[in-house]
């Protein structure tokens, strides 16, 4: 079947609200943990993963770090007007760099009370920090409507911090919409992985969640190798499939980076007589590496590419032409060639990667993941991965209580 011709309905589910965990677990790696392997269920809590990867495997963990994307401005009048910063405006080479820019930028916004707000119009906070410290007073200008966002220009005073500092001191924690409550202190450090290094994302990886530095720790005693990649996940991963079937769905675009160690560590894990299973923890961590072999088409089909042409697109997997019977492992190294032409070694681009069944799998033997939403391009991802099977794995979590999405319990899923 052509993915375009999926029929959404067939991908849904009933899920009350009160499966949708409001609240993390008090202990991370207390998380249930439900494993599906050729047809089998089991179940255990994330502490005891270990037990069920396979020996010299390689996890792939997406180190980006959520921002405090949320910024509520009181208008003097009295109205609110909150701004969700989602991703740099044209410009800017990548999130990454944009968060370090100091005074001001032009961000890509959502804007609560968008109608209170006219384009010109400055709005302005003041926020007070800890004594000793310069308050920070913070503008807002509305620049222009965008297709589907706003994009604001934001100016700050002490000028010399940067953007990702300015959002720490006068954000709030983007919870999921399905959250149905306010930001927490307790969200600055739950809603965040600990090995997250990167701000940029708005939404959290959330099968990393459920990961500690002692689960981390003990992936070496079973010889389990594990590196990172960068995708920052924006809020169209909350975006629902709002057609039919996929023909007409636009896949959000997300930035991500992986560096030449990510990609050579990706590559001698799968060159050899044996390769090593490949597990992503989280769709956003599969969704970087399975990306990785069709950018490599590109600069195969294309060596002179440049970096600004050179992105995955929604469709490519399944229409792209390439050339014929290129295995991960050549695919890999021609974009470590292409790399060291463009005298890189960092990857910076952009993924609309969509993943559906009959994709055909690159780099993925199995995959980490929360439970997601009904008719969800993450739902649709999950069946691809193990077949009508995912059906299976979620009605016994829903028949046996586990807590579905961001806060919620999650699953060891091998490729069918």
């Amino acid at each position: 079947m052509n993915p375009k011709d999926i029929s959404v309905s067939d991908f849904s589910y009933e899920l009350p609200d009160d499966r949708i965990a409001g609240f993390p677990q008090t202990e991370r790696d207390a998380s249930r943990l439900l494993i599906y392997r050729q047809g089998s269920l089991q179940e255990d809590i994330y502490r005891n993963i270990i037990r069920y990867l396979p020996d010299n495997s390689l996890l792939i963990f997406n180190n980006t770090k959520v921002v405090e994307a949320r910024i509520v401005f009181q208008k003097p009048t009295g109205g609110r007007i909150e701004i969700f910063c989602l991703e740099p405006g044209p410009g800017y080479r990548d999130i990454t760099h944009a968060m370090t820019l100091t005074g001001s930028v032009r961000w890509k916004c959502l804007i609560g009370g968008a109608s209170k707000w006219k384009p010109g119009q400055v709005l302005t906070k003041t926020v007070t920090r800890h004594p000793g410290d310069p308050e920070i007073l913070l503008e807002a200008l509305y620049l222009e409507k965008l297709e589907d966002s706003f994009l604001v220009e934001l100016r700050w005073f002490p000028h010399t911090m940067s953007f990702a500092a300015l959002l720490h001191e006068a954000g709030l924690i983007p919870l999921p919409p399905y959250i149905k409550r306010a930001v927490e202190r307790s969200d600055s450090e739950r809603y965040q992985t600990v090995y997250a290094r990167h701000d940029g994302s708005v939404a959290a990886p959330t099968a990393g969640l459920h990961f500690t530095d002692t689960v981390m720790e003990g992936l070496a005693a079973k010889n389990i190798s594990h590196t990172f990649v960068t995708l920052h996940v924006g809020a169209g991963t909350f975006k629902p499939v709002q057609h039919p079937t996929l023909e007409q769905h636009i896949m959000h675009e997300e930035f991500i980076q992986v560096s030449r160690q990510a990609l050579e560590t990706l590559l001698t894990a799968l060159n050899g007589p044996q390769p090593k299973p490949v597990i992503p923890v989280g769709t956003t961590s599969l969704r970087t590496i399975e990306s990785l072999y069709w950018l490599a088409m590109k600069t195969l089909r294309q060596p002179g590419i440049g970096p600004e042409e050179l992105a995955t697109h929604q469709w490519d997997p399944y229409e792209m032409s390439r050339p014929p019977d290129v295995d991960p492992v050549q695919a890999l190294q021609s974009l470590l060639d292409w790399m060291t032409r463009q005298y890189t070694d960092i990857l910076s681009t952009r993924t609309r990667l969509l993943i559906a069944p009959g994709y055909e799998w690159k780099m993925t033997s199995a995959l980490i993941t929360n439970f997601h939403q009904p008719g969800s391009t993450l739902l649709l991802l999950v069946a691809a991965l193990i077949g009508e099977d995912w059906r299976k794995v979620y009605e016994y979590a829903l028949a046996n209580g586990l807590r579905f999405l961001s806060y919620g319990d999650g699953s060891l899923l091998f490729r069918s």
